[in-house]
């Protein structure tokens, strides 16, 4: 499987057609298209519409994650159904399914929030604001934790804009570390063996990383991979080669 993924592309009212001519041909390199949020630049509706006009039709499956920036103007439902009537599958908290030749795919996703990594986290205590701010990843990880339990696919992927590891921000100001993501929304993907996670958010951050559990971790925010899109090929190996089938990554 061939799973094309990019976030941060942060498409303003001018930018029809940016990103079109390199989408022409994505169906020769890819069988589905992962978007990991930050779409538009301030969560507007016309700017969502650019969004739509430039996912739209590209000759394969598109599922996305809203980001930060899509919340900026508290349109994020309007923004979600006018992707969806483009044909953009927008999770939050869900999981889809898709075939890829005689095999299956699915892809738990949701914005995620921040709060920090083990040993320097925030919790849900003290003031009101903080255990909202901490109480809020709390509960988006136990939405992505759902999404994953029910996926019964050969190949899984968790699809988030914050991070789940600190792995991927290597680059971006240990001081905001807090903000660009947090471990629990690590815990779900290890405890359920997602084959691959990808997200955004962190522009300064690097590709590479992984859970504590060792699943790869991609940060795919555009700024990172420089590039419209990024290729990972997932190849399930046969069952008869190990107890669990697992999976090869390239890419």
């Amino acid at each position: 499987m061939r799973i094309a993924a990019v976030g941060d592309v942060h498409l303003g009212t001018d930018s029809r057609g940016l990103l079109r001519p390199a989408l022409r041909g994505l169906p020769d390199h890819a069988d589905v298209l992962l978007l990991a949020g930050d779409l538009t630049n301030h969560g507007t509706l016309p700017e969502a519409e650019v969004v739509a006009a430039e996912f739209a039709d590209v000759g394969v499956p598109v599922i996305a994650v809203l980001g930060n920036h899509d919340h900026h103007s508290d349109l994020q439902d309007e923004i979600t159904v006018m992707l969806g009537d483009a044909g953009i599958t927008v999770l939050e908290g869900s999981a889809t399914t898709i075939t890829v030749g005689d095999r299956t795919l699915g892809v738990a996703g949701t914005k995620g929030f921040g709060g920090g990594f083990a040993g320097k986290c925030a919790s849900v205590f003290g003031e009101r604001q903080m255990r909202d701010f901490a109480g809020h990843t709390v509960d988006v990880a136990a939405r992505l934790d759902t999404a994953l339990a029910g996926l019964d696919t050969d190949v899984t992927v968790a699809l988030t804009h914050y991070s789940p590891v600190s792995d991927t921000l290597h680059g971006e100001p240990r001081e905001i570390y807090p903000f660009l993501g947090s471990y629990l929304l690590g815990e779900p993907i290890d405890t359920h063996g997602a084959d691959l996670a990808l997200h955004g958010h962190a522009h300064a951050g690097t590709e590479r990383g992984s859970t504590p559990g060792g699943i790869r971790v991609r940060n795919v925010a555009q700024p990172v991979i420089r590039s419209a899109f990024a290729v990972y090929e997932l190849r399930p190996r046969p069952a008869h080669e190990s107890e669990r089938a697992e999976t090869a990554l390239t890419g």
